[in-house]
């Protein structure tokens, strides 16, 4: 069955969106107990695993007990939503091609954290969002869709993050459903989407 689990270590408003978009999810699981999407999974009647990452003495430790957990619903789709722990090369190898992420910032510009603040610092006029395949290095895979941002002369990091918030939640389910739909090809390590949609939006 094409299903969808999501990682989320916090409020989970990009799982919340593919869950508002209607895409078959299959569970949410978080490395944190207090992450307050796990709430909102539960009043949907969406299956939720803890797997608390301070449990664990190494990071493989802890993603041997992610993956077991993931594993037992069988999904075709894992999708990290705002979950905030860098994974060995092991588990991303082991989901190679089935595992998305999203990142507050147009890559390969600004990987990692800080990137709306770092795009004020930059001067960039455009800034954004990106949906990628994961790989071993951080931020750096396959990129499936790119929503763009102007940055406005008055803006701060809160107002430039609640725009970016906003794209993200449009691209990410698209981007989901793209893939379970069968219609992401990866070639030469470039993302081409079957029937010539768009991989880029843009914000007035």
């Amino acid at each position: 069955m094409e299903r969808i689990v999501i990682l989320i270590s916090g409020r989970g408003s990009n799982m919340q969106a593919m869950v508002e978009a209607g895409l078959p999810v299959a569970a949410v699981i978080s490395n944190r107990a207090e992450a307050a999407g796990l709430e909102y999974a539960v009043a949907r009647g969406i299956a939720t695993v803890i797997v608390e990452h301070r449990d664990y003495a190494t990071r493989e430790a802890f993603d041997a007990a992610l993956a077991q957990a993931i594993d037992g619903f069988h999904p075709e789709l894992v999708a990290l939503a705002g979950f905030m722990r860098i994974l060995t090369e092991g588990f991303v190898l082991r989901y190679r091609g089935r595992l998305l992420n999203i990142h507050p910032s147009l890559l390969p510009a600004f990987p990692g954290l800080d990137t709306h603040a770092r795009a004020l610092a930059a001067g960039v006029k455009l800034h954004g969002a990106t949906v990628h395949f994961v790989t071993p290095q951080l931020d750096n895979g396959p990129i499936v869709i790119q929503a763009a941002v102007p940055v406005l002369a008055h803006d701060d990091e809160a107002r430039l993050a609640a725009r970016v918030l906003a794209e993200e939640h449009r691209i990410y389910p698209q981007a989901a459903r793209w893939f379970l739909e069968g219609k992401l090809v990866i070639e030469s390590g470039v993302v081409r989407v079957k029937g010539d949609h768009p991989q880029q939006l843009y914000a007035p």
